[in-house]
């Protein structure tokens, strides 16, 4: 018997039967979502070797001169037109006339080809237009972006017919037609497999005449646009129990295209997503019935809902959520800094306060961070890329910074942050975090599920050939496709332990870095935790197998390791992209020894709880000899990058770029905020000056000739710039009447009742502190 046929029996043909046994048969709804989309430096991560070199080479996303001209000129008139406070408090939706400008500008039309009437624009400005709306408004951004993305628009361009698109793209491009998309059934949530919506297949009359077509019933909720949409997407489980179609009973997910004022479809009353007043409701069908040609690329796409679906998703959710978290993380840092340069606390701005600093560092950290993984997911989609798992990186820790910076700047804001009013420009992002955290798949699932659960499959180089083959056990093909994928995965699991080896041994010393890159430590350690990462996620399948679906601990964990290697390899990038700043080297490299110690917890993790002992312990013995590192950046670091949001300047504004700051709008708060900012910042040496002389007040100096009456002056416009920016929202009782009548409730006797507000009050001009 010579080795191969010694390997093939003795050794691979009992390995697949043990295998086959251990990790279950993937289902339908599995195998469509994981093939939907690509892969690209997921698979990079999986393989424990990266080519960073390659990653450096695929050029930044950019804009054309005419997506440039289109931000500049309508995205800002569109927020110069944006009244956040009155469009959430008093009108509860965009007013007529911005509806109007978002029309005739083709807003609803940035990704639609010019062909159809749309403009046909990149990923990366049809990110950077959400990006920039989404700092005058949540309510604008949503809107913006949901035809633009995961909608009919979308899966219309990648699977309608020519004659579904002839039809419905021009119409949504000019926004004659609005667009919704209804997914969510009311008891199935994110499990697609269990969606009760149905679409039966029988004989039905359409237009006088009887034809095949489908009697659909449904009952949809958390649909945005949904109030006010004309055409929905509609996502059902197709059945023909008369096998009319000659497929048999369940034919899958589907999706058709319906028009909204078909008999027996009806809007629900809207929901509030808590006071983001966006367009939101529930849509319901009865009896719905239209023929076979409204399924949204017609019969040959029966079934195959979910795949398109996915693969929609997958560009979407690089795009939408990231965007605006981008915009959250950008603003809240640059708000923060501005305030904390203005606010006093004990005579001191608060920006000196050391607990306020390291707030403001990891504010700058979060805008940075994601802003660089949204360029480089970005520039991979322009490049025809389609990453599904990357982009459930995106959306989970986008959008988790977010939250994250959202809170910090509320707790540097203080009572500044939590009073309603005009002039509070944090308290709408603040409500709107747990509806980016909540749609498009929820945080908890995707952490614990879909990263590391659809990337071990889809992004590791044998995973998934092997998986397709244990499918098909009793077949000599399934073997045969086994044994080869499984043989090569042996090979590679032994490279790469080798490699994390040497990496391990020598501390990172030996691991590589780019030819062109600076921060060869950073890359170096990336590319010891990438053979790291490599290493245990292959023995954490080799000891659980299918059991580790059901460990979402330990997913989350190898999850938060392959998300964290992916943004800061993105960190890393844009430092190289925008040519090395040397004002910039404090800030990447806070963020990546932070980084580095969210990697560090995150093995410490896995390691610690994998069942299989000697499994953790092989990989801490040829990973990690001494323990894994735990770096954190030092307090004097943190303080070099608080300094960047505490003082105006190129830095800071590249750091937070292409924000709507308020400039079209007298009273803006963010201008007021902006304006102090510049005062105060312009003032400081003069204050430094009158300090010094020992001066009692700017008259004194004036007298003394310290300072000039042009220098006085400023210090006067800084102080009521800072008044204005400080004050917060009052309104008198009366104001707060509902409609419905006048609520009180119980007071001293000395005070006047005051009223429990039904209604949205007005805003008022006063202020108090």
């Amino acid at each position: 018997m010579d080795f191969r046929t010694f390997r093939r029996e003795r050794l691979s043909r009992p390995i697949f039967r043990w295998a086959s046994r251990l990790m279950p048969p993937i289902s339908e709804t599995e195998r469509e979502a994981i093939d939907a989309g690509t892969v690209w430096w997921d698979g990079a991560l999986f393989s424990g070797n990266p080519d960073w070199d390659e990653l450096l080479s695929m050029p930044p996303a950019q804009l054309s001169p005419e997506e440039q001209a289109f931000i500049d000129g309508p995205v800002r008139q569109l927020c110069g037109m944006l009244d956040d406070w009155s469009l959430n408090w008093r009108n509860r939706d965009l007013p007529q006339e911005v509806w109007d400008f978002l029309k005739r500008e083709r807003f609803f039309g940035m990704v639609i080809p010019r062909q159809y009437g749309g403009f046909g624009f990149s990923n990366y400005a049809h990110s950077e237009v959400v990006r920039t709306v989404a700092s005058a408004s949540v309510v604008a951004s949503v809107t913006v972006m949901v035809p633009n993305s995961l909608g009919p628009g979308e899966l219309l361009l990648h699977f309608g017919t020519e004659e579904q698109k002839n039809y419905w793209l021009p119409r949504l491009a000019e926004g004659s037609e609005i667009p919704c998309f209804g997914l969510t059934s009311e008891h199935a949530g994110s499990d697609a497999a269990s969606m009760t919506d149905t679409g039966v297949v029988e004989y039905g009359e359409w237009e006088g005449e009887r034809v095949l077509g489908i009697r659909l019933n449904f009952a949809k909720r958390y649909i945005t646009l949904g109030p006010i949409a004309t055409v929905m997407g509609l996502a059902f489980r197709m059945l023909d129990p008369g096998n009319h179609l000659g497929r048999g009973e369940d034919l899958g997910i589907t999706v058709a295209l319906l028009p909204m004022n078909l008999p027996g479809i009806s809007h629900g009353h809207r929901h509030i997503p808590l006071q983001s007043f966006f367009q939101n409701g529930p849509i319901f069908g009865h009896d719905v019935f239209v023929p076979l040609s409204f399924i949204l690329g017609g019969e040959a796409q029966i079934g195959k809902g979910w795949k398109m679906l996915m693969t929609a998703l997958a560009a979407g959710r690089s795009i939408s959520l990231p965007s605006q978290s981008a915009a959250s993380c950008a603003m809240a840092a640059r708000a923060s800094g501005a305030y904390a340069a203005v606010r006093k606390q004990f005579g001191l701005p608060i920006g000196r306060f050391e607990g306020i600093q390291e707030a403001l560092a990891e504010l700058a950290a979060n805008a940075y961070l994601v802003d660089a993984a949204r360029r480089m997911t970005l520039a991979a989609l322009d490049r025809g890329h389609r990453p599904s798992v990357l982009s459930a990186i995106m959306k989970y820790h986008a959008t988790e910074r977010m939250r994250q910076s959202l809170n910090l700047a509320m707790d540097i804001h203080g009572g500044k942050g939590i009073i309603e009013g005009p002039k509070n420009y944090l308290a709408a992002g603040y409500r709107a975090v747990p509806i980016g955290i909540t749609v498009e798949g929820a945080n908890i699932l995707t952490r614990s599920l879909m990263i590391f659960g659809q990337g071990a499959i889809r992004s590791h180089p044998y995973m998934l050939e092997e998986l397709l083959a244990l499918s098909d056990p009793d077949s000599d093909k399934g073997f045969e496709r086994f044994e080869t994928a499984f043989w090569s995965h042996v090979g590679h699991s032994l490279k790469n332990a080798g490699r994390a080896f040497l990496r391990g041994w020598s501390f990172g010393l030996l691991a590589p870095a780019p030819r062109r890159g600076a921060n060869a430590r950073h890359w170096r350690m990336l590319s010891r935790y990438a053979s790291a990462f490599a290493l245990l996620a292959d023995m954490a399948l080799l000891t659980l197998g299918g059991n580790l679906k059901r460990r979402e601990m330990l997913s989350a964990r190898l999850g938060d390791i392959l998300s964290e290697l992916y943004l800061l390899s993105a960190a890393l990038k844009r430092y190289e992209d925008e040519g090395r700043p040397s004002e910039d080297a404090p800030l990447v490299d806070y963020v990546m020894r932070r980084g580095e110690g969210r990697l560090a917890s995150a093995f410490a993790g896995v390691l610690k709880n994998l069942p299989a002992r000697w499994a953790a312990w092989v990989v801490r013995l040829v990973a990690f000899p001494l323990g894994v590192p735990h770096p954190a950046p030092s307090d004097r670091l943190t303080q070099q990058v608080a300094e960047i949001l505490l003082q105006p300047g190129a830095q800071r504004d590249r750091l937070t770029p292409n924000l709507y700051l308020g400039e079209w709008r007298d009273g803006h708060p963010v201008r007021d905020l902006e304006e102090a900012f510049r005062l105060v910042s312009e003032a400081h040496g003069v204050l430094k000056r009158i300090r010094g002389a020992g001066a009692e007040s700017p008259q004194e100096a004036v007298q003394r000739g310290l300072i000039t009456p042009a220098q006085q002056e400023l210090l006067e416009k800084a102080e009521a710039a800072v008044a204005r920016v400080v004050a917060v929202d009052a309104f008198d009782p009366d104001e707060l009447v509902p409609k419905g009548g006048r609520v009180t409730h119980h007071v001293p006797r000395h005070a006047k009742a005051c009223t429990i507000p039904q209604d949205i009050p007005p805003a008022t001009d006063e202020a108090a502190e």
